[in-house]
């Protein structure tokens, strides 16, 4: 089936997101191991995902945990250091994607206020076609009604959508509704589905 649009996931397809590295970097393993088990901090940050003010939701969880205090407002304060390096090889793929003409959308768990400072940080994020950020949304993946707003947006069949992401439980719920799907494990995955597709060349894709 011909693909009309690819969806791109952000969050370590385009952009590596490993908190706890930055953790690990900054105050060590074995501190932050002993932080995450006190702190649920992937579920403070799914709050942030779904629409909750970032600032508030870090600040406020920093002030119930004070013993972690500076260390939480950091997720806030240094965010650019926890979402970060870019990965090279997928933001080329985007851009051949885009300069063939290919219909290009972002599906992403991201904050709103969060997003908007990725796009100054990292310019590759303004170049999609249409955007679909969980923040910005109030719901996100893997609930079902998330794809389902995408596809009464952009009014492509679902299986006419190629679509990318990290984690399986996002893919199988796309996969669920019809789209097409690639489990995203590295960028060169991806670009081999991108030309088996033949929605690039071998050459465009490298």
């Amino acid at each position: 089936m011909p693909i009309d649009a690819v969806i791109f996931d952000i969050g370590n397809v385009l952009i590596e997101w490993q908190p706890e590295r930055y953790y690990d970097r900054t105050i060590g393993t074995d501190r932050r191991k002993a932080m995450f088990r006190t702190v649920d901090l992937h579920a403070m940050n799914d709050r942030i995902d779904r629409g909750d003010d970032a600032h508030d939701v870090i600040y406020s969880t920093a002030d119930r945990y004070p013993q972690w205090g500076d260390e939480i407002r950091q997720w806030h304060d240094n965010w650019h250091e926890l979402a970060q390096p870019q990965i090279d090889h997928s933001v080329r793929l985007l851009g051949a994607l885009r300069k063939k003409g290919h219909p290009v959308f972002a599906l992403t768990n991201f904050g709103d206020a969060l997003f908007a400072r990725a796009q100054t940080l990292y310019p590759f994020l303004n170049d999609f076609d249409r955007f679909y950020v969980s923040g910005r949304m109030k719901m996100a993946k893997p609930d079902p009604d998330i794809y389902e707003a995408l596809e009464k947006d952009c009014g492509v069949s679902p299986g006419h959508l190629l679509f990318a992401d990290d984690r399986a439980d996002n893919i199988a719920i796309a996969q669920d509704r019809g789209w097409q799907t690639h489990l995203f494990e590295h960028a060169r995955g991806w670009a081999d589905r991108l030309v088996a597709e033949d929605l690039l060349t071998p050459a465009e894709a490298a």
